[in-house]
């Protein structure tokens, strides 16, 4: 892999007998016009002699045609599926958890089939011979966990198991690397208790019964009387309708938790809100596994029931004792400075903690973790809590979570300040997702600006951490509105807020309205720090926006970062940065390493770290090397025309055909599995009509 990888480098321009990767191409003839006219255009100017004619796809019709049928027989099959019942997929799974493939992870470290404490009655396979006869190849490369005190924690199952040291397996030394390295982990003693609705939010409670955001409380034994009576709780007794919006609309989607009762200090008052299911999977008997985002299932088996009758208990009762005195006093929280530091903003699916690690080597000085859902994080979801990882390389790390109504969020924030190490803690109310802001979360409440408020009252109060907001300039396009409530944020108690400059309605079309970010940061009062966001691609934009606004207490910086992640270092070394396809290359050899570390070096961990992988080559595919470009600095919203690289490397880089980013993460990760199939989750090569105006 790395002999192919030097070789696409160092050679120029493809053979003959091989046809060139498909590159970005808009099917708009550029060879005939001015740089200025297709700046005009919002075409970006690549020197003529690197240009190249759109490829002519012939097949398109026959393509589009077997899509259609390929489509139209796995509707067919769907549907078949769907008759299935749960308790059938349920065998499946649990099916083909025992077969070969499937090695107990007990089994896998020690190598000894004795080694797993369940038996028999592991879930997982112990079939050592059927394993290492399925098993793939090793992969070129060192076991990632080589660096680590203790043995690869995925033993067998690594797929570098051809580089592992022997080494005694001292008790506790597993996974030494990780827990060393990240923190942030769920409590399985407190995601028990989220499962089953014991845990009480003092802090929360108190907070929201002084501000007037709590409902009528309602006791335990009147729940049961009210269940038994109706099938279910009153809808009645849920939250009160007021101005501040504690209630759920008809027909709202949002899950029930996300509108939950208060919870009083009595020890017989327990929450209201709807217990969660805890899944039978993940509490039968069973090894410890690794979950798709890197965090270990519950070990434990459901005849624990007796848990059941115990009292609610208080998060503080979860953690080690500490002396009350070192408590910070709210009069002392810590604030956070974000003037002239480099912030890289919490991005879904692809901000994940390796990219994060990538960005804090090229520069980044803020980072912060993807949006997680306030009603799953208080479910115990391990999926979700796994969003809240932070890595020791990250110093000044917050974590965002986005929820709808003040007692939700309140109360996330109040675990988060109790679980986690953070810095601060962000709540987004900016986004744009048809899914969040039907639920009255994200954007939705920009236009709800008394429950707004109440959302940040109840939080700057609850928590000892700072919060900060990121909101959109309005929810309808023409219609802005966040400069009229700029004012009174900082006097709800947020320490920051980030603008970005795009309506809700324009998603991300069209430019960024930086005009109105400066008149929203020129209204802000002396104590809340007001940060940009939107269209950053270089060093000469953020000089821009510094320049044009001192009130501007920083810019984040979001979708460049995932074209060009170097920007942090363009910025601090004001250069443009001609970057070569081997240091690139480079880049993604250290967001692989990093994933392998993150998700794992088994099989599953380097299919994870690959579609991570892909995810983020969807966005970089958009990077023109400087040298290629008559006018510089690349705008965002420029297309990239059909174009050759400079050498065959640059040229696999530029295109946007998903097989060809296979090709790379073939480079770095191995050939991937029969049947593999990758589509990207966010469209990043297609192009809004309405951004180039």
């Amino acid at each position: 892999m790395a002999e192919s990888a030097a070789e696409l480098s160092e050679s120029r321009i493809f053979p003959a007998d091989s046809p060139p990767p498909q590159p970005n191409s808009t099917g708009v003839p550029v060879h005939n016009l001015t740089p200025e006219e297709l700046v005009a255009k919002a075409i970006a100017p690549v020197k003529k002699q690197f240009l190249r004619p759109p490829p002519t796809r012939a097949n398109q019709n026959d393509t589009v045609k077997y899509t259609n049928e390929r489509s139209s027989q796995q509707h067919s099959s769907t549907l078949v599926k769907e008759k299935k019942s749960k308790r059938q997929l349920k065998r499946e799974r649990r099916q083909e958890k025992k077969s070969a493939s499937h090695l107990c992870p007990e089994v896998a470290k020690s190598g000894d089939v004795s080694s797993c404490p369940y038996k028999d009655k592991c879930r997982f396979s112990h079939d050592l011979d059927g394993f290492k006869a399925q098993k793939p190849d090793d992969l070129e490369g060192e076991c990632p966990f080589l660096s680590s005190e203790g043995p690869c924690p995925y033993g067998l199952a690594c797929r570098f198991l051809g580089t592992h040291r022997d080494v005694v397996d001292v008790a506790g030394s597993t996974n030494t690397l990780r827990k060393s390295s990240e923190v942030n982990g769920l409590n399985k003693d407190v995601q028990k208790l989220l499962w089953k609705n014991k845990i009480k939010f003092p802090k929360a409670d108190a907070k929201l019964k002084s501000l007037g955001l709590l409902g009528p409380a309602k006791s335990k034994m009147k729940v049961m009387e009210d269940k038994e009576q109706e099938g279910g709780v009153d809808s009645n007794n849920s939250h009160a309708t007021n101005g501040n919006g504690c209630m759920k609309g008809t027909g709202d989607s949002v899950d029930e938790s996300e509108c939950s009762p208060c919870v009083p200090e009595e020890n017989n008052i327990v929450n209201d809100r709807p217990l969660k299911k805890a899944k039978s999977e993940n509490v039968e008997n069973c090894c410890s596994v690794e979950g798709d985002n890197g965090v270990s299932v519950l070990e434990e088996d459901t005849r624990n029931n007796t848990a059941d009758t115990q009292p609610a208990a208080k998060i503080d009762d979860i953690l080690p004792e500490t002396d009350g005195s070192l408590k910070t006093h709210p009069r002392e929280k810590k604030l956070i400075d974000f003037r002239e530091k480099l912030y890289l903003a919490p991005l879904t699916t692809v901000g994940n903690l390796p990219f994060r690690r990538v960005c804090k080597v090229l520069g980044a000085d803020v980072t912060c973790g993807e949006m997680a859902m306030c009603t799953n994080l208080l479910q115990g979801q391990a999926s979700e809590w796994a969003l809240l990882r932070r890595h020791s390389s990250e110093d000044l790390f917050g974590v965002q979570i986005c929820g709808a109504y003040p007692d939700t969020v309140a109360r996330t924030v109040e675990l988060i300040d109790q679980q986690c190490t953070v810095d601060f803690i962000d709540i987004n109310m900016g986004c744009p997702i048809d899914i969040v802001v039907n639920k009255g979360a994200g954007s939705c409440l920009l236009t709800k600006p008394m429950r707004m408020k109440g959302v940040i009252e109840a939080t700057s109060g609850t928590a000892d951490k700072p919060i900060t907001i990121k909101v959109r300039t309005g929810y309808f396009e023409g219609k802005n509105r966040i400069d009229s409530l700029i004012a009174d944020i900082g006097t709800w108690g947020a320490s920051a807020v980030t603008v970005h400059g795009r309506t809700r309605q324009q998603r991300y079309s069209k430019l960024a309205d930086w005009d109105y970010i400066y008149q929203c940061a020129r209204k802000a009062s002396d104590d809340l720090q007001v940060l940009g966001n939107g269209d950053i691609y270089s060093y000469l934009d953020w000089n821009k926006h510094k320049s044009d606004c001192p009130e501007l207490a920083s810019c984040m910086i979001a979708r460049g970062a995932l074209i060009k992640p170097w920007i942090f270092t363009e910025i601090k070394e004001q250069r443009h940065w001609d970057i070569t396809s081997g240091e690139r290359l480079n880049i993604m050899k250290d967001f692989a390493r990093f994933g392998l570390e993150h998700w794992g070096s088994d099989k599953k961990g380097v299919e994870t770290t690959r579609h991570f992988l892909l995810e983020w080559l969807s966005y970089a595919c958009r990077y023109i090397p400087v040298g290629l470009l008559d006018v510089i600095p690349q705008r965002l919203n420029w297309r990239p025309p059909a174009y050759y690289g400079r050498d065959d490397l640059e040229t696999l880089m530029a295109s946007d055909s998903a097989a060809d980013w296979i090709r790379i993460s073939e480079m770095l990760l191995g050939k991937v599995p029969d049947g593999f199939t990758f589509a990207p989750k966010h469209k990043s090569n297609a192009y809004d009509r309405a951004e180039n105006g």
